[in-house]
């Protein structure tokens, strides 16, 4: 009977439940997150990236999805109600102003955001990319994240995150 127990206790212990719980509990990006500041600095100079009410959330799901949608909450509304209406100046702004992707992402062997690959986005020059910590770092201290993204020509964004309760 003790045999039977303790054999139990091992195949459950090992079962793909019990390491995808332990894989997850390791995940230091996993949840809900809300920008707080976001910060462009193109040639040296430090700009609100989406406007002085940034907002978006970025979401990592404990099965290695992610999506991303960041708005400035100051893009004035479209003069018509229906969405492919809108003049031409209102969607440059709309597109000048937000971006909306997501795809897959990985962590490291200590839970850390290692790098990310986009399949959709509303810029479809992003979809197909992978993104390494060479592009990309999230650094998160308690409910607190850290993104610092260098686009390829060189200019660098930081944005300020916390953690959705």
């Amino acid at each position: 009977m003790y045999i039977h127990s303790a054999l139990l206790g091992l195949l459950i212990a090992f079962s793909p439940v019990a390491v995808s719980a332990q894989t997850a509990s390791a995940n230091k990006v996993a949840g809900t997150w809300r920008m707080i500041s976001a910060q462009i600095d193109p040639e040296g100079r430090n700009l609100p990236a989406y406007g002085q009410r940034p907002n978006g959330l970025l979401v990592f799901t404990p099965d290695m999805h992610f999506v991303e949608v960041l708005t400035d909450a100051d893009t004035p509304r479209f003069a018509s109600s229906v969405r492919g209406e809108g003049t031409d100046a209102e969607n440059r702004q709309a597109m000048a102003r937000s971006i909306g992707f997501f795809g897959t992402y990985t962590v490291d062997e200590n839970g850390e955001f290692s790098g990310n690959r986009v399949e959709g986005a509303t810029f479809p020059n992003w979809i197909g990319g992978t993104r390494t910590r060479d592009e990309l770092t999230l650094t998160v201290v308690g409910d607190r994240m850290t993104e610092h993204f260098q686009r390829p020509e060189g200019t660098r964004i930081m944005i300020e995150w916390e953690r959705v309760k």
